[in-house]
Parts: structure tokens; sequence; C-alpha cells
């Protein structure tokens, strides 16, 4: 197939991945367009980079490109508009949210003693939109039917994307190591692992709505509803074998499990199981990674340097020189560290230390390890509280929550603006009661005016139009 036709195949099955998804009983707000354009952009490629015609622009690695902050600054500022709006609900969320309010302005404070004060304000002022984005979706009149749509919206675009660039467009979704010269496949993305963290994000989104659709035993549309879904986890599969980004595979293996045991039955859903659950994948996760001799890691075609990991960390820790306040906010990768990190490794190009607790550390020291530790401690008794009370919900930010913090040791999931940090943070945020309430109110009066009394929409499958 020439890539002409190819491109007309994708967009007509990106088309209908839609279209058989849709549901018109279930209704979000159109805004929710503006968090999903955000989760496209850093889930595939900078705008710069997609209307470059002409040789790759090396912008300075401290200023950026300034095509990419007005795209980023028009969408905050549209979101800020959207929250204005449901200023009440944003209200009760914050209130709710305190150790995310903490952690953010601990970040901001310590722009100040960074030694690019100003970069590093406007990278705070960027990863702040993530907040507003998951608030939009969070504050939408049906938040689950909106967080599902958040999601599937961007892998029913990226992930069909992927797959036509590495196999019809090479110059676009491949590219070569340049010591091995063995090929990398990027698809929509700038590097393999890029591309395994969007499949992740965007194929967990869609094993949720096919397991919810699934148990729709009386949903006449329901092997309508099974089959986008199914497509999506299938291409999904396919670029994680074909990027060989195992990282990536493994924790959708592992979050998907918790997704499929929490939905056969009550029982997986009781504290004390969810409790044991958790514990073994995280324990699985740290036994396979960081004990010796556990043979797992090399079983997935890895060294027993996780790929070079473990000098990378190594070179980060000697070069890292405040160990309480950190660098300041994402300051780390920049000036004279830089070339420091470079050179011990004997590798240019790195700019994370692949490891996402050890981000935090390089950029805010012990006393931001110790904020993002209360977020995560809060942000899991958020998660078991909720499954007494919307399991599907629940279900959902579990998997995301449980992916973050297993994703993070190996790759820097808890990066402002990466797909893993914001998933994260939609799966941690607190819901108010005031607000669960008027969901439920909501959502209840939508199925009385279109659904049987029997299928209450809020436990029902999702759609995307």
């Amino acid at each position: 197939m020439n890539p002409q036709l190819a491109t007309l195949v994708y967009i007509l099955l990106m088309l209908g991945l839609f279209w058989l998804d849709r549901d018109r009983n279930v209704h979000t707000a159109k805004a929710l367009w503006i968090p999903v354009t955000w989760l496209l952009i850093n889930g595939s490629r900078p705008v710069s980079d997609w209307l470059q015609t002409g040789p790759t622009v090396a912008y300075d690695n401290l200023e950026g490109s300034p095509l990419d902050a007005a795209v980023f600054g028009i969408l905050i500022v549209a979101g800020l508009g959207v929250l204005t709006s449901r200023r009440q609900q944003v209200g009760l969320f914050l209130r709710a949210n305190a150790p995310i309010l903490l952690f953010f302005s601990y970040c901001a404070v310590s722009a100040l003693w960074s030694d690019y004060s100003f970069v590093a304000f406007k990278r705070w002022t960027k990863a702040v939109g993530d907040v507003v984005m998951v608030l939009v979706v969070l504050t939408d009149l049906n938040p689950l039917a909106a967080t599902k749509r958040f999601f599937t919206r961007t892998g029913f675009i990226l992930l069909p994307l992927s797959v036509l660039f590495i196999k019809y467009y090479p110059n676009l979704g491949r590219s070569y190591n340049p010591w091995t010269w063995q090929p990398m496949y990027s698809g929509v993305t700038v590097f393999k692992n890029m591309l395994g963290m969007t499949c992740l994000i965007c194929g967990l989104g869609s094993v949720c709505c096919f397991s919810a659709a699934y148990w729709e035993q009386k949903d006449t549309d329901r092997v309508r509803h099974l089959v986008p879904h199914a497509t999506t986890i299938a291409m999904a599969i396919w670029l994680f074998f074909t990027a060989d980004s195992m990282t990536s595979l493994s924790c959708f293996v592992m979050a998907g499990s918790l997704i499929v045991l929490t939905s056969i039955t009550r029982f997986a859903r009781k504290p004390v199981i969810l409790h044991l659950l958790v514990a073994a994948v995280v324990g699985l996760s740290l036994y396979a990674l960081f004990l010796p001799g556990s043979g797992l890691v090399e079983s997935l075609g890895r060294d027993s340097t996780l790929t070079g990991r473990t000098a990378i960390w190594s070179a980060v820790l000697s070069v890292a020189r405040h160990p309480l306040f950190g660098t300041g906010f994402e300051s780390f990768w920049a000036g004279d560290r830089l070339q420091k990190v470079w050179d011990a490794i004997n590798e240019n190009g790195i700019q994370e230390a692949h490891n996402g607790y050890l981000e935090v550390y390089l950029n805010l020291g012990w006393i931001g390890v110790s904020l993002l530790a209360v977020l995560i401690v809060t942000g899991y008794r958020n998660i078991i509280s909720l499954f007494r009370r919307d399991p599907e919900a629940a279900r959902i930010r579990l998997a995301f929550f449980v992916v973050g913090v297993i994703f993070s040791f190996t790759e820097a999931g808890f990066r402002m603006m990466s797909l893993v940090w914001i998933a994260f943070l939609l799966a941690t945020m607190a819901v108010p009661q005031t607000r669960l309430r008027k969901a439920r109110t909501a959502s209840r009066k939508v199925s009385a005016d279109h659904l049987p009394a029997e299928v209450p929409i809020l436990t029902g499958h999702s759609s995307l139009l």
C-alpha cells in the first residue's frame, strides 16, 4: 500500500473509532477538547516540530521555542476561562486538595534559588497548566465520562498515527541509534520511551472502557463499544513490542491486571484486598529492578545496569550539591551540570535521571521528595475511599496511580507535562463530597431521560462523541 492510500485508510480508521464509540446519552462539555489538545501535544511532539518543514531548529535548552510557549499559553488561558465559569466547583476542589497546592507552591518558591530563576518560573507556569487541564476534566458535569474521553480521544488519534508513521513514513516514525545504527521506532513522538508512555496511558484508558462495556450485558450497543477499544489496545500492544519499550509494557500489564481484577468481583475491591494487590505489584517491581540476582529484568531483554540507568544515577548524584532544597524547579538539567553528567557517562543528549524520585530530589531536594510522599499517601487514601462510592471511577484512578509509582522507578514519571504525571495528578486529586453528590444527581437525570432505570450512567461504558 502506498503512503497516500495508507494515510486515507488510517484517517478513516480514526473516524471509525470515534463513530463506533459514540453515545448520544452520555454528554460532556465541548471544553474537554482543551485538555485533550494539551494531552495530544505532550503525548507526541511540540507544535514547532510538527510545523517544521525545513531543517530542525535547535532551540536553546533554556529558552525553548516561542511558538510552543505561545500554544501552551493559549491553552492555559482557555482552560482558566473554563474554570472561571465553574469557579464554585473549582473552589471545592482546591480546598480538598491541599497537598497538591502545597507541592506546587514549593515548586514555585524553589525557582527563587535556581541558577535560572526566570526560566524556572516559566516552566512552573507551564506545569500549572497540568493542574488546569485536570480540573477542566474533573469539574465536568459527568467527570467519569470526561476522564475516559480525556485519554481515549487522545489514543484514538495518536496510536493509529504512530502505526502509520512507523509503517509508511519512516522519516517521521523511525530513527537510528548513532552508535549501533539499529532502528528506533518513535511513531508520533520523538523517542521510543515516550512512545511507550503514550501507549501506556492511552491504552489503559481503553482497557477501562473495554472492561466497563464488557460487563454491560444489557447494553444493545455493547459489541459496537467493545470494538474501538479492542482495536486501540491491539495497536498499543503492537507499538510496545515494536518500540521495545519494556518499562511501559510491564506497567501496562500490571495496571491492566488491576483493572480486570477489580472489575470481575467485588471481593477484589475490599480495602484489604486492594492493599495486598497494590503491595504485590509495587513489591514485584522493586524485586525485579533492584534485587540482585532476581533475573526478571534479564528475562525482559535488559541487563543488570537497566540499560545504563545505574551509571546515570551515579553521575547525577555526584553532581548534586543541594540535598535539602535541590537546584530549583526543573533546573538541574541546565548549565554546567548538564555537561558534567554527559562527561561522566560518556554520552550526550541525556536530560533526565531515568528515575522520577531521583528527578524530584535533584530539582527540589529532600523537601520536595517529602511533599511528593505526602501527595502519594493522600492520593492513595483518596482512591481507596472512592472505591466505596464509585468503583469504576476509582478503578481507573488506581491504575494510573500504580503506573505513576512504578513507572518512576526507571523513568522520570513525575516530570511536569509528561503523560504519566498528568494521569497521576488526576488519579490522586480528591473529589469533594459535594461535587460527588452533584455528579450523581446529574448522572441520574440523564439516565432517567435516556436510559432504562437499571443502567446507571456512572457505572456504564463511556463514549467519545
